[in-house]
């Protein structure tokens, strides 16, 4: 697919890096030194992104890139642009895929995404028309038809499934690493650290505090901090932020079959009482069924992350009841990760509102992943070039805002 050189993110100009290379018009002078607090997605891509525009830049994590604690962590996520009503999202999914493929083309693997509806599908019909505008195709397939191409899923219950051609799968924390190291190629600093805030003097933050007891002083400070981003600001973020238990499970395909690899069988969501989407046997790793469901309240630090048995069995009722091949297959493998909900599932990118030089990133809310590279450019044009953000993004919103929603909730 033939990427735009030019594209727009809630009409306002996101311009590839190669084109923006004035990047230091809000700053006179020596280049700025911005510090980043997180190496996930989010904070690798903006770390990225500001030291190829210029900018010094020091990269710190607590655990390492896409660490075991990190939202970013884990082997996959999915690619998709099926994002209801929400044109801006498509936009930076758009501009993602010719950043994620100019980057490093093994990170991704088409495979198509089956969207399986057991009611209404508004969702999904409701972001045709900005797909095709935006070039991304999408298929309503019959149900008899659908059976005949997908003969491993049992399509009883379902009312309709489109299939998004487009979609795929991401390596996640191998992204984060090649992120980090590309990042450090290109003469940025990193290092492994834990950060406190410093006290906020005169409308900006001179430094942070360091584990090791020492303080590092930068013209800006960006804290993608995922999971964390509540507790190290809990003023400003707060229960705006907050981590869930989601737990996911790898089942072994039958011996020398293919029909579950990416070559025969596409990524999957299914929309019933509960939300489970899943992932094809990806270089053996075995087939994901992951509970895209809130869980409940989880600390990423400490936190439990034994599989429960309960999430095992939800997952095996879903194999069950949607691919009875693999009702019986062996679990290979179980995992814990959480998301970072925003109250209303939208992205948070703003600035701290008592710190003119501090940049807050997060709200991932479990599909933030995909949208990295576009958060990352958009986050360091805002910084170097004064580039507005859109107002979705922004922390005012979160004071207006009462019960929660999910990015799969909003018709």
């Amino acid at each position: 697919m033939t990427l735009s050189r030019r594209m727009f993110v809630g009409g306002l100009a996101a311009m590839p890096l190669a084109a923006r290379m004035d990047g230091m018009s809000l700053f006179t002078g020596a280049a700025p030194h911005v510090v980043v607090v997180g190496a996930g997605a989010f904070g690798g891509w903006t770390a990225l992104h500001l030291r190829r525009l210029g900018a010094q830049v020091t990269l710190l994590d607590a655990w390492g890139p896409g660490h075991t604690r990190a939202s970013s962590g884990g082997e996959t996520r999915v690619i998709r642009a099926i994002y209801g009503p929400d044109r801006v999202y498509v936009e930076m999914v758009r501009r993602s895929y010719e950043l994620w493929e100019s980057f490093e083309p093994s990170l991704y693997v088409e495979t198509g995404a089956l969207w399986l509806h057991r009611g209404e599908d508004a969702y999904v019909r409701s972001s045709v028309p900005i797909l095709a505008e935006l070039g991304f195709p999408v298929d309503h397939i019959p149900l008899d038809d659908a059976k005949r191409r997908y003969p491993q899923i049992d399509f009883a219950g379902v009312k309709s499934a489109w299939l998004e051609r487009r979609a795929g799968a991401l390596y996640a924390q191998r992204a984060c690493v090649a992120v980090r190291d590309a990042f450090v190629e290109a003469g940025g600093a990193y290092r492994m650290a834990q950060v406190e805030p410093g006290p906020i003097e005169n409308e900006a933050m001179p430094a942070i505090r360091l584990s090791d007891g020492s303080q590092l002083q930068a013209d800006v400070f960006v804290f993608a901090c995922g999971p964390w981003l509540g507790k190290v600001f809990p003023e400003v973020i707060g229960g705006h932020v907050r981590p869930t238990r989601q737990e996911v499970c790898y089942f072994g395909i039958p011996r020398g079959s293919e029909r579950y690899g990416p070559k025969q069988f596409p990524i999957w969501i299914d929309f019933g009482e509960r939300i489970f989407y899943g992932i094809p046997d990806l270089d053996g790793r075995g087939f994901k069924v992951a509970d895209d469901t809130r869980g409940e309240d989880f600390d990423p630090t400490s936190g439990d992350r034994t599989p429960t048995p309960q999430a095992i069995a939800r997952a095996r009722g879903l194999l069950a009841e949607r691919f009875p091949e693999l009702a019986k297959a062996p679990l290979i493998k179980a995992e814990v990760c959480q998301y970072e909900n925003s109250p209303d599932g939208h992205l948070i990118a703003d600035r701290h509102p008592q710190a003119s030089n501090v940049w807050l990133l997060g709200g991932g809310s479990g599909h933030g992943f995909k949208l990295s590279p576009a958060i990352g450019e958009m986050a360091a044009q805002a910084i170097l070039s004064g580039t507005a953000i859109p107002p979705l993004f922004a922390l005012e919103r979160l004071r207006e805002l009462g019960s929660r929603s999910t990015q799969f909730e909003r018709k």
